[in-house]
């Protein structure tokens, strides 16, 4: 008769996969929100010059630069705009990505949860069937011994 009772690996083998998706998960979530902090400060970078060319065209309009140096600076402006709309497009698309992330972090978490708890349970399980083992060895020489001893 068998009498080792072995605990299922399957279950912490799951729960280590589970949490090896999280670590996965969790790295590209920082890169997205590295990613996107890049974006909002080059977008930064943009909105200071455009408001710096704004103010120069301005300034020059009164001093009364030529016509093609005006032509350029609105020029340079209007590419600034372009720019700094596609950055602004790169931020709705980077936030757009941690949302969908942090969505599958909550459900790779619950996943995590759900085989650590089927984890805990089979090591619990295996301990019931430990315990009542140890109980029926328990019982079976109490009994030996009982019938050993001298009757009188």
């Amino acid at each position: 008769m068998n009498d080792t009772v072995v605990a299922r690996p399957c279950w912490t083998v799951l729960t280590k996969k589970a949490e090896d998706r999280i670590a996965l998960i969790q790295n590209e979530m920082l890169q997205a929100r590295q990613r996107l902090e890049s974006l909002k400060t080059s977008q930064q970078r943009i909105q200071k010059m455009y408001d710096e060319y704004s103010e120069g065209l301005t300034k020059s309009s009164a001093e009364s630069v030529g016509m093609r140096e005006a032509m350029n600076q609105r020029q340079f402006m209007a590419q600034l705009m372009t720019l700094m709309q596609r950055v602004k497009t790169d931020i709705q698309y980077s936030e757009n990505a941690i949302i969908g992330i942090k969505e599958q972090l909550i459900a790779q978490e619950r996943e995590r949860i759900k085989m650590q708890t089927l984890a805990d349970q089979n090591a619990q399980a295996v301990q019931r069937e430990e315990n009542k083992k140890d109980q029926r060895r328990m019982d079976a020489l109490g009994v030996m011994q009982f019938n050993l001893k001298p009757q009188s």
